[in-house]
């Protein structure tokens, strides 16, 4: 008997020795626009759970995040707003892979506090802005310069401006929240994080959809693990939970 167990042991003991062992977890730093934040908060426990490997994110516009990689931040994985001259710049100094993974888009809204007045036409948005005491937007998101564009072309961009709330990044909707401006203005995933706010959608003819990518640092040295968390942001998991903040998956 005892010869037996001993066989068993060894032969157990040589299963083990051959068995493969189990992936190292890693640690992926991605640098990502705060247009996806919301999405990429609530993904976190799935994908470290799934992979066992850790998520170090940051949250800047994507303006904001250009400088910070200029500066010399290191990251794996960037998620931005694709401005072509911006990615074209990055690649050009060898700080972003030329091949970008869509992953979503979003449309641009206003929050209120409830209950939200009538802005379903740009004349009502018109007569909204004008009777607003204060207006809260970013000053280097995309939103915010958007906004400027849209006030321009109604011929009442000095008018918002003298009473603007403005952030360089965050969540504008939080001065609305707090009673500090009458109106927020950002991409609705963004305002839709804000509790205590009514969030509405631009209307249809003056919408604006801003896209999001990732891409991945010629400098990583987890190219394959950057690669996967890319592909896992267009899994059946990260689709439900792009959807529930109000984005569309893909481009």
């Amino acid at each position: 008997m005892k010869r037996i167990s001993f066989a068993l042991a060894g032969a157990c003991a040589l299963v083990l020795a051959a068995a493969p062992a189990p992936a190292r977890a890693t640690e992926l730093t991605v640098l990502s626009s705060t247009g996806m934040q919301a999405v990429l908060t609530d993904l976190k426990p799935f994908y470290e759970k799934e992979t066992h490997n850790k998520l170090e994110m940051t949250f800047l516009t994507t303006n904001l995040l250009k400088d910070k990689i200029d500066r010399g931040a290191k990251f794996d994985v960037l998620v931005l707003i694709p401005i072509p001259s911006m990615v074209a710049s990055l690649v050009k100094d060898h700080k972003l892979e030329p091949k970008l993974t869509p992953i979503a888009k979003a449309g641009l809204g206003l929050a209120f506090r409830p209950p939200a007045p009538d802005v379903s036409t740009p004349e009502k948005l018109k007569a909204a802005f004008i009777a607003a005491k204060a207006v809260a937007y970013t000053s280097t998101g995309q939103s915010g310069l958007y906004l400027m564009k849209l006030l321009g072309d109604m011929g009442i961009a000095d008018q918002v401006k003298a009473k603007g709330k403005v952030i360089a990044t965050g969540q504008t909707a939080a001065y609305v929240a707090r009673g500090e401006a009458d109106i927020a203005f950002q991409l609705i995933p963004e305002l839709n994080a804000v509790p205590g706010v009514q969030v509405v959608p631009l209307p249809a003819s003056i919408q604006e959809y801003l896209k999001f990518a990732g891409g991945i640092s010629p400098a990583t040295q987890r190219p394959k693990t950057a690669a996967a968390f890319l592909r896992f942001l267009s899994s059946p998991t990260a689709i439900r939970v792009i959807k529930a903040k109000a984005m569309e998956p893909g481009n």
